[in-house]
């Protein structure tokens, strides 16, 4: 077994459940990486063996078995940046608060080897959206993926943006709003969600569209087909306004042509038998819940 391990939240009380990982994964004679910055936060914070370390840049392979990602969903997205299209499948541990993403809590680490171990699990592959410009975005140039969404959002300013919307060449409207999301399925129980969005089980083949606090009353969530090219252009009072990849944020110029379309790799993800995507919702959203129902 050949596992990379990854965390950007360094808090002590993660420690002793990284720890507990190792120790289980030690018990397999796993053959272990940890990512360079975390493996110095560990060596200078716990008394342990030397691994192998990896960067963004080298170290990983298709060879490895599995992705382990200690911390919330934003650490996922960030795990993306790393993984890219190697096909390595991603794990989370949640040692946050609600988790759609990492869905192990971490008081459960040692069952994440043990019913990888027994095949307990399945493995879901996950769409992602990619986009260009009409010119080059230095800042997305080598990352120009998103597994949750991309958005197109206003910029120093407190005014609205017109977002002119294209699908398949094909004008469908014009936005007046803060902003659009561009989700994927997974991203639908992200920032998509908090803005009246769906929610889309991982493996639908679709993207929606969310509008941002439109002033356009009757604009809503639109579900397309995944494999949609969407053309966006943005109006607004400021020179500039802002596009962000889940966590990567860069500036472009207004009425400079977007394009956004599904990325042709997918991120593979754990899906372990005890840890369902429905049981995620039902728990995490509390769907069903009812005082009416308690005794």
């Amino acid at each position: 077994m050949k596992v990379a391990l990854y965390s950007q939240t360094y808090q002590e009380d993660t420690l002793d459940y990284v720890v507990e990982l190792l120790d289980e994964l030690h018990k397999e004679n796993a053959e272990v990486w940890i990512e360079a910055e975390f493996h110095a936060y560990l060596s200078d914070n716990h008394a342990s063996k030397a691994y192998a370390t990896y960067t963004d840049t080298e170290g990983l392979d298709d060879s490895f078995d599995m992705f382990v990602s200690f911390g919330g969903d934003g650490t996922i997205l960030r795990a993306t940046t790393f993984v890219r299209n190697l096909g390595i499948p991603i794990v989370g541990v949640n040692t946050g608060r609600l988790g759609f993403l990492s869905t192990f809590n971490k008081e459960e680490v040692r069952k994440v080897v043990q019913e990888f171990k027994n095949g307990s699990y399945s493995i879901i592959e996950r769409s992602l959206v990619e986009v260009s410009a009409e010119s080059d975005i230095p800042e997305l140039k080598e990352l120009n993926f998103a597994l949750n969404e991309i958005t197109v959002s206003r910029k120093e300013t407190t005014s609205m943006i017109t977002v002119e919307t294209h699908l398949d060449g094909e004008y469908l409207t014009s936005y007046w709003a803060d902003g659009l999301i561009v989700s994927t399925p997974t991203g639908s129980t992200g920032y998509s969600l908090s803005c009246g969005g769906p929610v889309i089980v991982p493996t639908a083949k679709s993207l929606v569209l969310t509008p941002i606090a439109p002033h356009n009353l009757n604009a809503r969530p639109l579900v397309i087909s995944d494999d949609t090219l969407i053309r966006l252009k943005v109006y607004g009072r400021e020179d500039n306004h802002l596009i962000s990849l889940d966590s990567r944020i860069a500036s472009v110029e207004n009425e400079k042509e977007i394009i956004i379309q599904k990325a042709d790799f997918v991120i593979k993800m754990i899906e372990f038998t005890s840890e369902s995507f429905l049981k995620t919702i039902r728990n995490k959203l509390l769907w069903g819940e009812d005082r009416r129902n308690r005794g």
